[in-house]
């Protein structure tokens, strides 16, 4: 795996984290926890769902870009989920 293709799963989930705080304000995790946590989240949903997806949409970066931002958003708002209780 190249290191640059980590450097944008974590870029891209950081971005879909950040999102995520926006959206959940509730949470209280903070800019820079929702930051980690979508990149944690970016690079582990681009390892496991970047090539199937890319194979589906033709397309092998736009599937790993869409598969780490979308797993960067959902990890801090499980995060968040997890923490109020």
């Amino acid at each position: 795996m190249a290191f640059l293709t980590i450097l944008i799963q974590a870029a891209c989930g950081a971005v879909g984290g950040n999102v995520a705080g926006v959206l959940n304000k509730a949470s209280k995790l903070g800019p820079g926890l929702s930051t980690i946590l979508g990149a944690i989240g970016g690079i582990a949903g681009g390892l496991a769902l970047g090539d199937p997806l890319g194979n589906t949409i033709g397309n092998n970066a736009m599937g790993t870009v869409a598969a780490s931002a979308v797993f960067g958003l959902l990890l801090p708002l499980l995060g968040g989920l997890l923490r109020k209780s």
